[in-house]
């Protein structure tokens, strides 16, 4: 057993660690979606803001479901891993990997396939020297090929963060006061980076996506 075992997925007869993405929908009942309570009238307004977003940014029509869909499930994810016994699913690179790289692959291949000259266009930045060219193209590739993997390890590692530091102060049962203090400082803080992670994910892929 080691620190970092938290994160391994239980193997259990009972265990339900992917399940525990979908749980809290499933747990709601439908009049809780259909009523206008302030939960909902803080979603819908929240939704509007980032539709407008999406839309001054985004130039691919009916995408801006899917990115606001993607916030929403990770966000949900997010939080829900805040609470005990709850598999963090937002912690493995499997989970963020599985959503950014077909984006981006499926972005690529739009791209290279409708617009080729817009694509090279994006690979040497304007006012470059011809000799610098060569060198730009292939800085620019790198940087195309790595998107998916920084996106993942981003959201990853700021999940896996913040759990190791309260699994750190967890272990030490000393200076019980100061340390619940300093656990409700961090669900807080834990709470802010669950939202922020879901929007930077959401507003990365949008703007890659812009690119095309």
């Amino acid at each position: 057993m080691n620190l970092f075992s938290t994160f391994d997925p239980s193997t259990g007869m009972m265990s339900m660690n992917w399940m525990s993405m979908i749980i809290p929908i499933t747990m709601m009942p439908i009049k809780f979606w259909n009523n206008l309570n302030k939960t909902m009238l803080i979603m819908e307004k929240m939704n509007k803001m980032m539709l407008n977003e999406i839309k001054a940014s985004l130039k691919l029509k009916g995408s801006s479901i899917m990115m606001i869909s993607l916030m929403m499930m990770i966000l949900m994810t997010n939080i829900n891993g805040l609470l005990p016994y709850v598999y963090t699913s937002s912690a493995q690179i499997s989970f963020s990997m599985a959503m950014a790289l077909p984006l981006w692959i499926s972005g690529m291949m739009y791209g290279w396939l409708n617009k080729p000259k817009s694509m090279f266009i994006h690979l040497i930045p304007m006012g470059t020297p011809p000799i610098l060219m060569p060198f730009m193209v292939m800085i620019e590739s790198i940087s195309n090929i790595i998107r998916p993997g920084s996106l993942a390890i981003r959201l990853s590692a700021n999940m896996i963060a913040g759990h190791l530091i309260m699994a750190l102060l967890g272990s030490n049962t000393n200076l019980m006061t100061i340390l619940i203090m300093m656990f409700m400082t961090l669900m807080i803080f834990e709470t802010a980076v669950s939202m922020i992670q879901a929007y930077v994910f959401m507003t990365l892929i949008n703007l890659y996506s812009s690119e095309i």
